[in-house]
Order: C-alpha cells, then sequence, then structure tokens
C-alpha cells in the first residue's frame, strides 16, 4: 500500500531535525500489532503483518532525529535528542489530527552519546503493555503500534534479544525542544518551534496562551496519573510533552500499596520522582519551559518574567480541581472530600492497603457489601469510622466502577509477561493486555490480574530505563 507520511516537524524546524536511517533488520518478527490504531491511521493491518513489516523497523523510508535538550534530574544537560529514535513523519488519523509515527530502538543516531541505539525486547514490551493501558483508562498518551524483533543482540547487563517500537503521538514536541532551541540564542527558531506547536496542539493561540495550554493540560494529565497510582519515574524536561501526553515509559510503575513516597525506578536514587512528588516536579519543569519561552511572551525582559510567572501560578490551581474531580469520581460523591480523602489516605498509609484494589472494592461498599474493602485493613475501627462517615455523602456505585480499574499492570504481571515475550513466548503478554485493555469491571476468570504482588516481590521490586 501507498503511505502518505508528512513531514511537518522538519519542514517547521529543519535545525532541529537531522535526517538519518534505521539500521537495516533482514529478518524482522512481529511481535505484537495494534490493529485497531493501525486502521486508525489508515494502515491496513495485513499489509504491515506482511509486506509491509519493514515499514514498521523503518527499512522502507528514511526519517529524521529530533534535537532536544532537558533537565535529568535536575542537571540540565544542552544536547540530548533521539539517540535511539526517529521520526519517520506524520500520518493522518481518523479524527483528522496528524499523529507523528515513531521508533525507538532503530540504531545510532548523532545523538546517540556513546549508546549502541537499540533497544530489547523487554524494555519495548512494557511500553506498549502500560501505553495501551494508559490509553484503556482515559489518560492521554502516547500509543504503541508494534514491537518487531529485530535479530539483534543488545548488550545490556546480560545480552538480550533486540526489538523496535512503533511509536504513535500526537506529538514528539517536549519542554526539552524548547530548552535546545532557546539555548541555540536563535529567536527565530524559538518563533517558528512555537508556531509549529500552536498550530499541532493549540491553533489560535498566542505564545503566552500556549504555554498556558500546556500548564493545564500536565496538571490534569499529572492528577491522571495518581488517580491511578501511576509513577512516571523519570519526570525529566525531555521526557514532558507539549500536547499533554504522557510519553516514554521507561521506570514506570503503578503504586502498590498506598505510599506517597513510592519509587521504583533503579536510578531515582533519592526519590526525586517519588509518587506523591509528581505535582512538584511537574510545576518545576513548566517553570524551565517558561525560562525558554521568555523572548516570545514581551520584550522587556522583566514584563516577560511578570507574565509567566502569572500563568505558571495556576498550576496548583489547575492541579487540585483535576485531582479532586477524579477523587470525587472515584469516591462516587460531590462537595468537599478533602477531609474525607486525607482521612482515608492517612489509614490507607498506615494499614499498607493496595490503592487500586480498595478502590475497586469501595464500590461494593455502596451497594452495601463494605467486607471486602474493609478486610484490608488491620485498623478496622478506623475504616468503618471512615466508611460511615463516606456513606453518608449517598456515594453512586456506578459511577465509581466506571473509574475505578480492576486491572492495572501490577509489577509482578508486567515481568511475568515481559520474561516470557523475551524468552519467545507471547501467551502471557495477550493475556496481561486483554485484561488491561477493558480495566473497569470483573470479568471471569480474570481473577489472578486483579490479585497484589506478593509482599516479598513489591519490597525488592525495581525498574529500569532499557538503555
Amino acid at each position: 500500500m501507498n503511505i502518505s507520511l508528512s513531514s511537518d516537524f522538519a519542514t517547521a524546524v529543519p535545525e532541529m531535525a537531522v535526517s538519518w536511517e534505521a539500521v537495516p533488520v533482514e529478518e524482522p518478527e512481529l511481535l505484537v500489532l495494534n490493529e485497531p490504531l493501525a486502521k486508525e491511521l489508515g494502515l491496513d493491518p495485513a499489509w504491515l503483518r506482511g509486506d509491509g513489516l519493514p515499514f514498521l523497523v523503518g527499512n522502507q523510508a528514511p526519517g529524521v532525529a529530533q534535537a532536544y535538550a532537558g533537565h535529568q534530574f535536575g542537571g540540565y544537560s544542552p544536547r540530548l535528542g533521539d539517540g535511539r529514535a526517529l521520526l519517520l513523519g506524520e500520518l493522518t488519523h481518523a479524527d483528522g489530527k496528524l499523529r507523528d509515527l515513531h521508533l525507538k530502538g532503530s540504531g545510532r543516531t548523532p545523538f546517540a552519546r556513546g549508546g549502541d541505539g537499540l533497544a530489547a525486547v523487554g524494555p519495548m514490551l512494557r511500553e506498549y503493555i502500560v501505553s495501551e493501558a494508559m490509553h484503556a483508562l482515559g489518560i492521554p498518551t502516547t500509543r504503541s503500534l508494534a514491537v518487531v524483533a529485530t535479530k539483534n543482540v543488545v548488550h545490556r547487563e546480560e545480552p538480550l534479544p533486540g526489538a523496535v517500537l512503533a511509536r504513535v503521538a500526537a506529538s514528539h514536541l517536549r519542554v526539552g525542544s524548547f530548552q535546545y532551541a532557546r539555548n541555540t540564542g536563535d529567536h527565530d527558531l524559538l518563533r517558528r518551534l512555537a508556531d509549529h506547536a500552536i498550530a499541532r496542539h493549540y491553533p489560535g493561540s498566542t505564545y503566552l496562551e500556549l504555554f498556558g495550554q500546556v500548564v493545564a493540560a500536565q496538571a490534569a494529565l499529572v492528577a491522571r496519573w495518581m488517580s491511578v497510582g501511576f509513577i512516571h519515574g523519570v519526570m525529566n524536561t525531555d521526557n514532558m510533552t507539549i500536547s499533554g501526553e504522557t510519553i516514554d515509559y521507561g521506570p514506570c510503575a503503578f503504586m502498590e500499596a498506598y505510599d506517597p513516597t513510592t519509587k521504583y525506578s533503579s536510578i531515582d536514587h533519592r526519590g526525586r520522582y517519588a509518587f506523591g512528588n509528581q505535582p512538584i516536579i511537574a510545576e518545576w519543569n513548566l517553570a524551565r519551559l517558561a525560562e525558554a519561552l521568555l523572548p516570545l511572551f514581551a520584550d522587556d525582559e522583566d514584563k516577560a518574567v511578570a507574565l509567566a510567572l502569572e500563568v505558571l501560578g495556576t498550576f496548583q490551581e489547575h492541579f487540585e480541581n483535576a485531582w479532586m474531580a477524579g477523587i470525587q469520581a472515584k469516591l462516587g460523591v460531590t462537595g468537599d472530600v478533602k477531609p474525607l480523602l486525607k482521612d482515608l489516605l492517612a489509614l490507607m498509609h498506615e494499614n499498607h492497603v493496595d490503592f487500586t484494589s480498595f478502590f475497586h472494592h469501595l464500590a461494593k461498599a455502596a451497594k452495601g457489601d463494605a467486607e471486602p474493602a474493609r478486610s484490608l485493613f488491620l485498623d478496622l475501627a478506623g475504616i468503618d469510622a471512615w466508611i460511615a462517615r463516606w456513606r453518608e455523602l449517598g456515594p453512586d456505585a456506578a459511577r465509581m466502577e466506571a473509574v475505578n480499574p480492576v486491572y492495572i499492570p501490577r509489577n509482578h504481571l508486567v515481568e511475568e509477561a515481559l520474561q516470557a515475550g523475551t524468552d519467545g513466548d507471547l501467551g502471557p503478554l495477550e493475556r496481561l493486555l486483554d485484561a488491561v485493555t477493558a480495566p473497569c469491571g470483573e470479568r471471569a476468570g480474570l481473577e489472578h490480574y486483579a490479585t497484589p504482588a506478593p509482599q516479598d516481590f513489591s519490597a525488592t521490586y525495581r525498574t529500569f530505563c532499557g538503555t
């Protein structure tokens, strides 16, 4: 079939797009294909499974490696970019909007910084599983189109089979993209990048309104993450999108027992990106975006700073509104739930209660059966008193069941699926995907996917970037 890929990004800011080709893959093997997404993009799944398979690893058309900068764990790197990735171009989605088609693990680029440019099967399958679960939960996210095995050997702590992920996004514009443009000192480049972002995501906006839109989108996104216990794990500025989509599922994980200090990332030694820190870090990252955009806000720097601070100051309100709306839905109630939430989270923390399981079972309590929820606590008097207060608000069980997932990519299940997939068995992956892509509402035979990990697993679990 004929594929019509546009090159809007490379045309708008050629200084930030290095033309490059993927490493040839002589024997590509399709591991998983997102057929519904392929159809939404106008791609024939049968073709992708056959003659089009080389297209999914970049062997039928050159792409571009995108330049960007970024603060990584607080330290600024002026030149990062797509070290092992390529933007093949943009496709038109069924909704009429453009989507980036992007590869990960397609080989070294000029931005590789000493890396091998490759990716292993496990981390690419992780991104596929988690991004599709997030999409099913209604959380804005990049999506996975396919994972293709390359038959390459990728050397990490041990030799691993290689793979390429084909990823789809509203765009790959990041806070780090604007940091890179600002760092060049070329204000025309910065302006063209901002114009491109506005045209792509927020048509008709001024530059200050662009910043405000990103602030609102990111505040809402982080609130949505936290409402399902999601921990991104590596919230560097190069991993924060202008579109408000979740991107780069490296050391990500879902929290099990509620604890705001929860972190799983092996490289987050000080807990910078722990569960409860995510709003603070998002706001910090947005301050870096404001710094990059200052020349576009006003000619006078003091005025530009004042305008930026005023908009940045709306983050807390946006986050609080989104977080409270999410909690009201999870509890099935309306009105001021802050005191109720504060007491609940304290009880959950003290009793090491599984975050997902509690809210799932709480819907049953709204129907009269509180035992599944209360049995998760050692402090029965405490939770009984809390449930009595909550019931006085007249919770709506149907509303709760619509937003509280039964099935999430629990860490032990993800690891089981990744290990089996690495060894050539895709059965566990397929069964896990079936569960997490329809996350709400109990289904017979899927009890295993609603069960928390054994305590000894959770105590030592760590996630890794895969590079």
